[in-house]
C-alpha cells in the first residue's frame, strides 16, 4: 500500500488541477533577445523580431490576452558581454531568451541556461557542436552548420574535385564547422587538404601571408568560412594576389549571401573581388507569410539608419519569435505558471558584489522548453517544425553564383533529394531518387569568367620535382631497368609513363629513383607502402593492383592485362597406331556394329520377296546380308531395292551413315593432326591439393595471395628468380625443384619465348593488372588515367608494347610445318590389318583351288618340252595353268569326267 501513495497522490493531484482549470495568464511575459545591433544579421533580426512581436499581440487568438514584451541589448559578438547581458536577463523574470546571435557567445551563455532552466532560442548560432547533449536549453531555430557542410560537400563531390582547403576564423563558429566540413568531405572520398586558420583579431597582413601560402599549394578548391567581418577582407586580398583568377574555385557558406541579399549591389571593387563565387543560402519556401513580411518591410525599416534588406536570418528570426508565443500559449493551456526560485548554491556564493543570488531558477523551464520542441505552425521560412534531434526539419539551401553586380540560383540542396535544379519543396511529394545520376545543377561562371570546370589542382609552385620510385628489376628487364651506361630508368612501363605524362595539358617534374639494391627482385609491396607513407610520391613499374593494396593507395587504370597463371612442364604426344579406333568409344562401335547387321537383316526382309538380288540359297543370302549392309557404310552397295518400304529404311540409313562417317573424319582428323600436351598439373585446383613445391617469383604478390586466398602452406613455397625458373621446372618436386611455378602472364609470355618445353596451365585464375601507384586521393592518378586511355585509344600503347616484346617464336616454320606431318607410326594399325584381311583371303583362296587340282585329273596337253623337265617343275606348271583357268571351265571338265561338282569348293569359290 505504501508503494501504491505516490501514484495514489499525483493522480489526485492532478484531478485538483482539472477541476480548478486552467492557471491565470500574467499579463505580460517578459523574453530576453541578444543580437549584435551593429551587424548585417543584428540589424535585419532586430526588426523583424519587432515585427514579430507586434504581430504576436495584435493576434488575440495566440496568447489570450497576455502580452509578449521583448527586451534586445546588444553583445557586440563578445562573449564576455554575451554572458553580462544573459546574467541581467535573470534578475528580471526572463522565461525564454531569442538568440544569441554568435555561436561564442552560445556556447558560453547555454551553461547559464541549463544551471536557471530557460531556454535559448537561437535564429543564427549554426555551429554544429551546439546540438551536443551538454546543452540541453539550446533550441536551434535555424539550420546548422552540419547540413551546410554536407551541401558542400556535395558540390565538391558533384564537380569530381578531391582535395579541398578551408579558410576560416579561429572560434568555435569557425572550428566546429570545419571540423563538419571535414567528416562530410571524407565520407565522399575526399580530402579537407589544409586547414588555414585565422585568428579573430587578424589584420590584412596576417591574411595576405596565409594566402601567399595558400597559393603555393597544390589544391585550388578554397572553402571560405568567415563571418561578414573578415569576409570581405579575404576575398579582397585575394583579388589582389590574383587568387580570384581562371582555375581557382572559391565556395562560400551563407554569410556572403547574407551581405549581398541584405546590402547588395556593393560597391563595384567590392563586387568585382567576389566574381565567380559559389555561395550557399538557407531555402526559405515561398509561402503567403513570407510575401507579406517581404511587402511591409520597407515600412518596418523606415525609422532605422540605413537601407537594408530582408534575408534569410530575417526570416528565421521572424518565425523564431512566433514559434516561441505559440509555445507559451501552450503551456499555460497545460496548466504552467510563470514562478521563480532561489538555486541555493548561488545563494553560498554571495561574497562580493555581483549579486549572484538575484538570479532565479525558471521553475517551468521544463515544461516550456517540451513545449518549444513540440511547436510546429506554418511560419514565413515554410514549414517550421523539429526532428527528434532537435533540428528544422527538411534542411535546405540555394547555391548561388556570384556575377557581374548581383547573383543567380544554379541549383537546390536538400538532404532529401541531394543537388537539384528543382526546389526542395516540390521534390518532398516524390518518391526519393537514390541514383548517382540524380544531383543536378547549372552551369557555373567560374573566377576567371569562364564556364569549363576548373581541374581544381595544380602542382605546387614550390620548385619540388615528384619522386618517383621504381623497381630496380634482376630478371625481366624489359618491363624496367636501370641503364649501365646512363644511370636512367628504361623499359615498356617507363616508355608508357613518359608517354601518359606528355599527354597531361600541364607540365609534371619528376625524378626517377630506383628501388631495390639490383642483386634480387624488389618487394613490391614494400614500394607501394612507400608511398603510402608519403616517402615517394608515385611509383612507376610492373606493379599489379591487387585488394590488399588499393586500401592504402591510389591505382591509376591498368595499362597491362596481367593476371596470374601456372607455368609447367609438359610433353607432346602424338597420336599411335591405333588412333583411328579412338573416335569412337567400344559402346559406339558395338552399336554400330549391331546397327550394321540388323539395317542388312531388315532390308533383306523386305526384300526378299520382290527382289531376285536377295534371293538365292541360305549361305548366299547370309553373305549379301552382310555385304549388302556394311557396303553402304562408303555407298558402295550395288543390290538395288524395289519396295517402298526398304526403300525408305534405306535413305534414313544412308543419311544416319553419313553423319556417322562425318563425325568420324572430323574427330580422326583432329587426333592425327593436332599434338597433344600432357603434364601432371590440370589447374590451380590440382595444384592446391596436391603435395608438390610451388614456385613464385621473388618480391611477387603471388606469395601472399597462395597463402591467404588459396591456403596452400608457406612451406610448399620457393622463391625463384626468373633465370632458376628453367631448372626448377625441369627437376621436379621431387629432385629439389618445383611442380609448377605461379606467376604473372607477362612475365611468362616473356620466359615461354625462349623456353618451349614448358607451357601455361589452365586459364588465369585471377584478372589482375598493372597500373601506375599515386598516393591516395591524388588528382594526379585520375589525369594520368585518362591519358593511358588516350594512349591505348591511338595505338601508342601498342607501339610501345611491340617496341619491347616483338621476338621471334621458339622454332622456325620448317620446324613448325614437319610438327604437323604425319608419320608410319600414326597409321601402321591400318596396315596390318590390311595385310592381314589380304593374307587370310588369299590362304582360303588358295586352299579350295589346291582342293580342286588335287581331285580333278589334269587335261591339259603336255607341252613335248616338258618331258625333260623335273618332275616337280612340271607339277608346279601345271599349277599354275590350272589356277589361270575360268571356273567355268573348271566345272565343265568335272562334267564330262563323270564327276559330280564339289558343291562345297564350288560355292567357296564363287564367293
Amino acid at each position: 500500500m505504501l508503494s501504491l501513495l505516490p501514484l495514489l497522490l499525483c493522480i489526485f493531484s492532478s484531478t485538483i488541477r482539472a477541476a480548478q482549470g486552467p492557471s491565470p495568464r500574467p499579463s505580460v511575459v517578459h523574453v530576453g533577445a541578444l543580437l549584435t545591433f551593429d551587424s548585417t544579421i543584428g540589424r535585419v533580426a532586430k526588426v523583424a523580431i519587432d515585427a514579430a512581436r507586434e504581430d504576436v499581440n495584435s493576434d488575440p487568438a495566440v496568447l489570450a490576452g497576455t502580452r509578449l514584451d521583448i527586451e534586445m541589448r546588444d553583445t557586440n559578438c563578445s562573449g564576455f558581454l554575451g554572458m553580462a547581458e544573459a546574467m541581467q536577463f535573470m534578475e528580471l523574470d526572463t522565461v525564454a531568451i531569442v538568440g544569441p546571435q554568435c555561436s561564442t557567445i552560445a556556447h558560453v551563455i547555454s551553461h547559464v541556461a541549463n544551471e536557471l532552466h530557460v531556454p535559448l532560442l537561437s535564429f543564427s548560432a549554426t555551429d554544429p557542436t551546439l546540438t551536443a547533449l551538454e546543452y540541453p536549453y539550446f533550441v536551434r531555430t535555424t539550420q546548422s552548420d552540419l547540413f551546410q557542410m554536407t551541401a558542400i560537400a556535395a558540390i565538391v563531390d558533384y564537380f569530381q574535385w578531391k582535395q579541398v582547403i578551408a579558410v576560416y576564423v579561429d572560434d568555435d563558429y569557425g572550428r566546429n564547422g570545419i571540423a563538419a566540413l571535414s567528416d562530410v568531405l571524407a565520407e565522399k572520398r575526399c580530402k579537407l587538404a589544409y586547414k588555414a586558420s585565422l585568428s579573430p583579431t587578424a589584420t590584412r597582413t596576417d591574411v595576405t601571408n596565409l594566402l601567399v601560402k595558400i597559393a603555393l599549394m597544390e589544391s585550388r578548391i578554397i572553402v571560405l568560412h568567415s563571418n561578414q567581418d573578415y569576409g570581405p577582407m579575404i576575398l579582397s586580398v585575394a583579388y589582389y594576389l590574383e587568387m580570384m583568377s581562371n582555375g581557382y574555385v572559391w565556395i562560400s557558406t551563407d554569410w556572403l549571401s547574407s551581405l549581398l541579399d541584405s546590402k547588395g549591389p556593393l560597391s563595384s571593387y567590392t563586387m568585382s573581388t567576389m566574381q565567380g563565387i559559389i555561395t550557399l543560402r538557407q531555402h526559405t519556401e515561398e509561402s503567403e507569410r513570407k510575401s507579406d513580411l517581404i511587402s511591409r518591410w520597407g515600412n518596418l525599416t523606415r525609422k532605422e539608419s540605413g537601407n537594408f534588406r530582408l534575408n534569410s536570418y530575417g526570416f528565421y528570426a521572424y518565425d523564431t519569435v512566433w514559434m516561441l508565443a505559440k509555445a507559451i500559449d501552450s503551456f499555460f493551456d497545460d496548466g504552467g505558471i510563470i514562478s521563480f526560485s532561489n538555486d541555493s548554491r548561488l545563494q553560498d556564493s554571495t561574497a562580493g558584489t555581483l549579486h549572484l543570488d538575484a538570479m532565479n531558477i525558471f521553475n517551468g523551464g521544463d515544461l516550456l522548453l517540451d513545449k518549444v520542441r513540440s511547436t510546429h505552425f506554418d511560419g514565413s521560412t515554410g514549414v517550421f517544425q523539429f526532428d527528434s534531434d532537435g533540428n528544422l526539419i527538411h534542411p535546405a539551401y540555394d547555391i548561388i553564383n556570384v556575377i557581374g553586380t548581383g547573383s543567380r540560383t544554379i541549383g537546390y540542396w536538400s538532404n532529401y533529394s541531394g543537388l537539384s535544379v528543382v526546389p526542395p519543396e516540390t521534390l518532398y511529394t516524390k518518391p526519393l531518387n537514390v541514383s548517382p545520376s540524380r544531383d543536378q545543377l547549372y552551369s557555373v561562371i567560374w573566377p576567371g569568367e569562364t564556364t569549363i570546370r576548373p581541374r581544381g589542382w595544380v602542382f605546387p609552385n614550390n620548385g619540388k620535382e615528384l619522386k618517383i620510385g621504381y623497381p630496380l628489376r634482376v630478371g625481366y628487364t624489359e618491363f624496367v631497368s636501370k641503364s649501365p651506361t646512363t644511370d636512367t630508368a628504361k623499359g615498356y612501363c617507363i616508355d608508357v609513363f613518359t608517354a601518359a605524362v606528355n599527354l597531361l595539358p600541364y607540365a609534371v617534374p619528376f625524378k626517377l629513383i630506383p628501388f631495390g639494391d639490383g642483386h634480387d627482385n624488389p618487394n613490391y609491396t614494400a614500394l607501394v607502402n612507400m608511398v603510402a607513407t608519403q616517402e615517394f610520391d608515385a611509383a612507376v613499374g610492373d606493379i599489379a593492383i591487387v585488394t590488399s593494396r588499393t586500401k592504402i593507395v591510389d591505382f591509376t587504370q591498368p595499362y597491362l592485362s596481367s593476371g596470374l597463371v601456372i607455368l609447367a612442364p609438359i610433353r607432346r604426344r602424338k597420336s599411335n597406331a591405333w588412333a583411328f579406333l579412338q573416335p569412337f568409344t567400344l559402346e559406339m562401335w558395338c552399336v554400330i556394329g549391331i546397327l550394321f547387321i540388323m539395317i542388312g537383316t531388315v532390308v533383306w526382309t523386305l526384300e526378299h520377296r520382290l527382289n531376285d538380288e536377295f534371293r538365292g540359297p541360305p549361305r548366299k543370302q547370309l553373305i549379301t546380308i552382310f555385304w549388302f549392309s556394311f557396303s553402304t557404310l562408303f555407298f558402295a552397295h550395288r543390290e538395288s531395292t524395289v519396295s517402298t518400304l526398304g526403300r525408305s529404311v534405306l535413305l534414313i540409313w544412308l543419311f544416319v551413315v553419313l553423319i556417322i562417317q562425318s563425325s568420324y573424319t572430323a574427330s580422326l582428323t583432329s587426333i592425327l593432326t593436332v599434338q597433344k600436351l600432357s603434364t601432371t598439373v590440370e589447374g590451380i585446383e590440382s595444384l592446391r591439393t596436391g603435395n608438390g613445391f610451388i614456385g613464385f617469383q621473388v618480391g611477387s604478390f603471388a606469395e601472399n595471395y597462395m597463402v591467404e586466398e588459396l591456403r596452400i602452406p608457406r612451406s610448399r613455397l620457393k622463391a625463384l628468380s626468373p633465370e632458376e625458373y628453367a631448372g626448377a621446372l625441369e627437376l621436379g618436386s621431387d629432385n629439389g625443384g618445383v611442380t609448377a611455378i605461379v606467376d604473372e602472364l607477362g612475365y611468362v609470355e616473356i620466359f615461354l619465348s625462349k623456353n618451349c618445353q614448358f607451357s601455361i596451365v589452365g586459364p588465369e585464375f585471377t584478372k589482375n593488372g598493372w597500373g601506375f601507384v599515386f598516393q591516395r586521393d591524388s588528382p594526379l592518378a585520375v589525369d594520368m588515367s585518362t591519358a593511358i586511355l588516350t594512349l591505348s585509344e591511338n595505338g601508342d600503347l601498342q607501339r610501345i608494347h611491340d617496341k619491347w616484346f616483338t621476338r621471334a617464336a621458339c622454332f622456325s616454320e620448317s620446324e613448325e610445318i614437319d610438327s604437323e606431318r604425319l608419320s608410319l607410326s600414326s597409321f601402321w594399325g591400318l596396315f596390318l590389318i590390311c595385310g592381314i584381311s589380304c593374307f587370310l583371303a588369299l590362304v582360303i583362296y588358295l586352299t579350295g583351288v589346291i582342293y580342286q587340282y588335287i581331285h580333278l585329273p589334269s587335261t591339259h596337253q603336255q607341252d613335248p618340252s616338258s618331258h625333260r623337265m623335273p618332275k616337280l617343275g612340271r607339277s608346279l606348271r601345271e599349277f599354275f595353268s590350272f589356277l589361270n583357268d575360268k571356273e567355268e571351265d573348271v566345272q565343265k571338265r568335272y562334267s564330262q569326267r563323270g564327276h559330280k561338282p564339289d558343291g562345297d569348293v564350288s560355292v567357296n569359290l564363287e564367293t
